[in-house]
């Protein structure tokens, strides 16, 4: 969709998207850095984003669905991509021809992904996940050993990776972490002492990474760093030299000025407790702003200022009091990003939520188009 065809879009600086993986990968040190682009890419845009990514630094990719694996495949992406968890039988063919890393760690799927691999005359690469501790998907610690062997024991498939997934890295305090790090390590010494251990040991998510849980890690999946957002709160700090990639834009559709006492929005929730100017955007929560903004004091930026959200967000629109503001049709507004001295961020309006920035990022709905700046300005 062209921007210039709606007043509401997103902006993704690939800038600061290859700026934040050359970051990310020197803290690696001598892992791989595979930027997660699921989602797409987070709401950012997976292939755009793969591409600057890669081009920065990252050597491989990852994705939650054969699908998503594919459109990459699609745009002549090359690199490794690692999907993150098992697929429906449906899918195995296009992902053995894709040439992507399969994610298992089911007895079944294992038995047949490796039929279909055979039947095709290919043989396919395979990470298997173990559940050390968030209780999501993966192999028992106690079953890792034996899916292992059934995997080294099928000709068509190559064990090329073993990883594990941490529930709480994003938590400093929490010391579910240290015991995940201790299991996963106690199966990587039980790979060592059978001469199983593949090309690929990991563990680390942004978090992780950012935090250097763990030495037991080739490739560091980082996702939401990628995109300059702090994985949580208590991480802000360590995302302090990361850059936010992506903006929320709109403009100004409608202007009224109304009296004192007057309602706003569906089922006039809000009264106005003196004079102002009301301003309409043209965006709304299809378009993944979220209804309830309204009540948890959302806010967006107008001539540099902020202008609360006033009364329910409806479908397609939102409406903000700009107090005795000189506000014009036309007018640029900012929901995500900044505008002179101010700045709303994704976390910030997660805070508000009780959410997290990824959700929100990830919520901006496909209706809104981007605006991709170049990497090379």
């Amino acid at each position: 969709m062209n921007t210039d065809n709606r007043w509401a879009w997103v902006e993704v600086d690939l800038g600061a998207i290859q700026k934040n993986v050359a970051l990310l990968a020197k803290q690696a040190g001598k892992a791989q850095l595979w930027a997660t682009v699921k989602a797409n890419g987070y709401g950012h845009g997976a292939v755009q984003v793969a591409h600057a990514a890669l081009g920065a630094g990252a050597t491989g990719l990852c994705v939650a669905l054969a699908d998503e694996a594919h459109e990459l495949r699609q745009a002549k992406i090359t690199a490794p991509i690692l999907i993150v968890s098992e697929q429906p039988a449906t899918q195995f063919e296009q992902m053995l021809r894709d040439d992507v890393v399969a994610t298992l760690y089911n007895e079944s799927t294992i038995n047949s992904y490796a039929k279909t691999a055979s039947d095709l005359g290919i043989v396919g690469k395979v990470h298997l996940k173990v559940d050390t501790g968030m209780h999501r998907v993966g192999a028992p610690v106690a079953s890792a050993m034996t899916r292992c062997r059934q995997i080294k024991s099928l000709v068509s498939l190559q064990l090329d990776g073993v990883y594990t997934h941490f529930a709480a890295a994003d938590l400093p305090n929490h010391d579910e972490t240290a015991k995940q790090v201790q299991r996963f390590d106690n199966v990587v010494a039980e790979l060592d002492q059978e001469s199983l251990r593949p090309k690929y040991v990991h563990t680390s998510n942004s978090a992780a990474a950012m935090r250097v849980l763990s030495a037991t890690t080739d490739i560091a999946r980082v996702g939401i760093a990628i995109y300059g957002i702090a994985p949580s709160g208590e991480l802000e700090s360590m995302a302090k030299d990361l850059q936010p990639a992506l903006s929320l834009h709109a403009r100004v559709s409608h202007v009224q000025h109304l009296a004192s006492g007057e309602g706003v929005s569906y089922g006039l929730r809000t009264k106005l407790s003196q004079a102002a100017t009301i301003a309409t955007l043209p965006i709304g929560y299809a378009d993944g702003v979220q209804r309830r903004l309204w009540k948890v004091g959302g806010e967006v930026l107008i001539g540099g200022k902020r202008c609360p959200i006033v009364g329910v967000v409806t479908m397609d629109q939102l409406m903000v009091n700009c107090g005795d503001a000189d506000v014009q049709i036309g007018d640029h507004a900012i929901l995500i990003g900044a505008q002179g001295s101010q700045s709303i961020s994704a976390n910030e309006i997660a805070v508000k939520l009780e959410t997290i920035g990824y959700e929100i990022v990830c919520g901006i709905s496909a209706r809104i188009p981007r605006k991709y700046l170049d990497a090379k300005k």
